[in-house]
């Protein structure tokens, strides 16, 4: 069956597109993303701006005129942390419901942990033993850890890297002041979390997912894009020290002018670089292995077990 599913996340609102069958790795057909970046669209009092939830309609409404014109037997629609989060989300998904023609669910944090650790195990295999997944969004951060399919523990925290950039820096390139201070933060937020991620048991591998993630390991080295999914790419502590040290200097102009780091993004790398280096270290790991697979391959596997009845 052709599944399409829709993401509407803190940056971005993302349409995946699969041919998929249970016990089968689901074919993308089309991958078409749209920088919407609502999580800078929430005003002071906690709500989706006007021109957010504009945005957020006219992205909804592409994508289920492009979803019918490919055939899609289904829409899987959700939203995540900048929906979720605001004040007003609930005229919100219903203005999008009715202009648009689109149901968006929106996911718990757990939910996006539980789901997004499902890809990742899926992807690695029963082999891969005992799996921390760490996720950067642009609202929040998503952690799980467990031997099966279904995490032991799954948290989300409000570490984004959107989120973090517009509550802590105040110029570009941020003052050191400012990076110190998230920093403290950030640790301070993230010490208890990971010591419930730890007492699962020590992981035989600590994986990393999300456009955050792809960015870091990308400047420190890793493979580019177009090498493909099945190249193994890492991301370790000195590197991430080395690229922090790196883009804390310039400004955010300059950094997307490099390979692998996106325009609509770049000014939230460094806070994303923060986040990253914490948790890592709240760990006690030297590196991180990407994978591929995240939130939306998650969604689409759990409906694929679903409608087999798994």
């Amino acid at each position: 069956m052709r599944l399409g599913v829709l993401d509407v996340g803190s940056n971005t609102v993302h349409l995946l597109v699969v041919d998929a069958h249970r016990g089968a790795e689901p074919t993308p057909q089309l991958s078409h993303k749209s920088e919407l970046r609502l999580a800078e669209h929430i005003d002071r009092h906690g709500d989706l701006s006007r021109e957010g939830a504009d945005a957020l309609v006219k992205g909804a409404i592409a994508a289920q005129e492009e979803a019918e014109q490919l055939g899609c037997d289904e829409l899987l629609a959700f939203a995540t942390s900048a929906v979720r989060d605001a004040g007003n989300s609930a005229r919100v998904l219903k203005r999008v419901a009715k202009e648009a023609g689109v149901e968006l669910n929106v996911l718990s944090g757990e939910d996006e942990a539980r789901l997004t650790f499902l890809a990742v195990r899926r992807w690695f295999g029963w082999s891969a033993g005992n799996l921390i997944c760490l996720d950067i969004g642009g609202g929040s951060l998503e952690l799980a850890a467990g031997a099966d399919e279904d995490p032991d523990v799954a948290v989300s925290l409000p570490l984004g890297a959107a989120r973090l950039t517009r509550e802590w820096f105040s110029e570009d390139p941020a003052p050191k002041s400012e990076v110190g201070a998230l920093r403290a933060h950030v640790e301070s937020v993230l010490a208890e979390p990971a010591q419930r991620l730890l007492v699962v048991g020590t992981p035989d591998r600590v994986v990393a997912t999300s456009k955050t993630f792809r960015t870091l390991a990308r400047l420190a080295g890793a493979a580019p894009s177009s090498a493909g999914p099945r190249v193994r790419r890492l991301l370790t502590r000195t590197g991430l020290t080395q690229v922090t040290s790196f883009i804390s200097r310039i400004p955010s102009d300059d950094l997307a002018e490099l390979d692998g780091v996106s325009v609509g993004r770049a000014h939230q790398t460094l806070a994303g670089a923060v986040v990253a280096t914490a948790a890592m270290d709240a760990l006690g790991v030297d590196e991180v292995e990407l994978c591929p697979w995240a939130l939306r391959e998650g969604v689409i596997l759990r409906r694929l077990d679903w409608l087999g009845g798994g």
